[in-house]
């Protein structure tokens, strides 16, 4: 027996009008989605509307604040916008990274991104505050570099080699400074090709660290290029290689540690620039696309290539692979110094 069910003119109203309350709401939450999504692209297109703060964490006079200035600088120029380069040294560059992995993310807060930051710091200190690949995203990257072993002029020593040699027959070995985890770690790498220990005097900034180090206060620094090059071409330093397996364009008589007879001894550094997970992807891609227009122009590859960098493009994905590959070798570097220890 098959049971009919009828649906009186009663039923029948209430479920129209029930419809018509949930075909109206969905309106109402679709205008609100589309308000919303049409704000968030006017507010984007029209970036940068304030002033735009990048975070050096570095103390002045490094690589990272000539490289930061210049990418300051040449924003404010091309988007009539202050740029404010604000250095927060500190905790070999964790303190300064840190701030910018809390900053809010709307792309008015960028961070100088490098090795030790991005990839070295994270392996020596138990909390540095911030995940370089969680918190951050990569914006663009610029430069990149290979690291001197400095000396002061009257070092008995004039390569490499000699220094090796002086290492091993020092007393109490000799003494290497650096500025930053990621320099320490070349000098570790470099005890480790000569099988000789070495005495680590750490700084704070690379502008005191050349200034005793010209002094004869310190036997040899692993310093960056930007940093070295002003005191070497005005013979306060005396220059014994850059790493890696050629030579630097700013320095062409300095050799190559590969000529040296050290071809293991191949370690560069980058500088790019960062802002925090959850920046919007169109001003990311603004950014980017201002920033290698910038890494375009000839004064500033002039200024560049002069303080020792070697210019470098790409996309925030190509500078993310980059950070991610970086991250995963100099954590097998220190992996493999703990685990010979």
């Amino acid at each position: 027996m098959t049971r009919s069910i009828s649906i009186g003119d009663k039923e029948l109203n209430m479920f129209f009008k029930q419809g018509k309350r949930s075909i109206f709401a969905l309106c109402q939450w679709l205008c609100i989605a589309i308000s919303a999504i049409s704000i968030t692209n006017l507010a984007n297109a029209a970036y940068p509307d304030r002033p735009i703060r990048i975070v050096i964490p570095n103390a002045p006079g490094g690589g990272t604040d000539a490289f930061g200035r210049i990418i300051g600088q040449k924003l404010s120029e091309a988007w009539h916008q202050s740029v404010i380069v604000e250095n927060k040294p500190g905790a070999q560059g964790g303190i300064g990274t840190a701030f910018g992995a809390k900053a809010a993310p709307d792309g008015y807060t960028l961070t100088v991104a490098l090795v030790s930051t991005m990839a070295v710091n994270p392996y020596v200190y138990k909390d540095i505050g911030y995940d370089p690949l969680k918190d951050f995203v990569a914006v663009a990257v610029g430069v990149n570099q290979p690291y001197l072993m400095v000396t002061y002029p009257e070092a008995p020593y004039n390569t490499l080699k000699e220094l090796a040699a002086f290492a091993k027959t020092k007393a109490n070995g000799a003494t290497y400074s650096s500025t930053s985890s990621q320099t320490e770690l070349i000098g570790v790498l470099f005890q480790s090709l000569i099988q000789a220990k070495m005495l680590y005097v750490p700084y704070k900034n690379a502008s005191t660290a050349v200034v005793e180090l010209a002094r004869g206060d310190i036997d040899v620094m692993v310093a960056s290029l930007p940093s070295a090059i002003p005191l070497i071409n005005a013979g306060k330093l005396k220059a014994l290689a850059v790493t890696g397996d050629k030579r630097a364009q700013a320095l062409p008589q300095v050799p190559s540690a590969s000529e040296s007879g050290y071809p293991a001894f191949d370690a560069g550094g980058w500088y790019g620039i960062i802002a925090p997970t959850g920046t919007p992807q169109e001003i990311v891609a603004k950014l980017n696309q201002q920033i290698n227009l910038i890494l375009d122009m000839p004064d500033v590859q002039q200024s560049l290539i002069a303080a020792g960098f070697e210019v470098v493009k790409g996309t925030p994905e190509y500078f993310s692979a980059m950070i991610k590959s970086e991250n995963m070798r100099w954590k097998n570097v220190v992996e493999r110094n703990t685990s010979a220890k």
